[in-house]
């Protein structure tokens, strides 16, 4: 949705240190507060805002908000949870929330998933943007010298040592669900310890994710999950970020209920398939072409 003002950040609210609730968390120069309304963090009716708009969004909540720690003033607000359905109630509201953030200059991260819930996890997502942005931060500006100084390792990227010994990317949020998918392969409960996925960015929309695992020769556990953010970078590639939380939401169900809401491997193939045929709606196309055999 468009902008219904200018970007404004004179109109953020600082949030006090003291004399509310304790911060979540302080991490990096950030503090973390649990759910604040968008009147807590907006002072006052921004420019180009109607009485009404204001009204319905300023009450509108977010689970977190990334400020400052010097001082006080939103980085981030963040919101977890399912995508609402087009054309409902829930749409209409978000698509307001956002159009008075942007007048007022509020950034805003939103995480769509069926699975994901932001007291469960909502905490490890937040450090993981602070840590990423940070390092991003700290790489901008440096780049290679040459043949024998590459360009800096992106957050992502970062190899180490991994929960199942092996070696591999550190800071891939999905890690401990492809140790938990090798688990449960050796223990007989899924056909293949291999979690795959793939990821795309909607030109005129969020990013999206997916990643599944195969629980029958015929059937495959698939978590979807979006990731927009507005005014905002979040230190690593959207698109990916958007598939290693659909490999956390599928560590989630293969913890709780595996065996249920399987969707049949043929099925999975014809949704790749159509969303391959869509590529010139996605920024850089459409890079898993490999996935479109069953």
């Amino acid at each position: 949705m468009t902008s219904i003002g200018s970007d404004n950040p004179g109109w953020l609210r600082a949030l006090p240190a003291d004399g509310g609730p304790e911060p979540l968390l302080s991490r990096a120069g950030h503090r973390v507060h649990r759910a604040r309304r968008l009147s807590d963090l907006v002072q006052g009716r921004p420019p180009g805002v109607t009485g009404s708009q204001w009204s319905s969004a300023s009450r509108a909540s977010f689970d977190f908000v990334v400020c400052a720690a010097d001082t006080g003033r939103a980085i981030v607000a963040v919101e977890i949870g399912p995508v609402a359905s087009a054309g409902s109630a829930q749409q209409r509201v978000e698509r307001l929330t956002d159009a008075v953030s942007a007048a007022a200059g509020l950034p805003v991260l939103r995480i769509g998933s069926s699975t994901l819930r932001a007291a469960e996890h909502g905490r490890r997502l937040v450090e993981y943007v602070i840590d990423a942005r940070a390092y991003a931060a700290g790489a901008a500006g440096v780049t290679a010298g040459g043949d024998d100084e590459p360009a800096p390792v992106g957050f992502r990227d970062i190899l180490g040592r991994l929960p199942d010994g092996r070696t591999g990317p550190v800071n891939d949020l999905g890690a401990l669900t492809r140790a938990a998918a090798v688990e449960a392969y050796v223990a007989g409960q899924v056909a293949d310890p291999i979690v795959r996925g793939l990821h795309v960015r909607w030109a005129d929309g969020p990013a999206q994710g997916w990643s599944w695992v195969q629980v029958r020769p015929d059937a495959c556990l698939l978590e979807r999950v979006s990731v927009t953010a507005h005014r905002f970078s979040c230190g690593v590639d959207l698109a990916q970020l958007a598939e290693d939380l659909a490999t956390v939401a599928v560590g989630e169900r293969l913890r709780a209920n595996m065996g249920t809401d399987l969707l049949p491997r043929a099925e999975l193939t014809a949704q790749i398939v159509a969303l391959s045929r869509r590529r010139d709606e996605l920024v850089g196309g459409f890079a898993f072409d490999h996935l479109c055999a069953d």
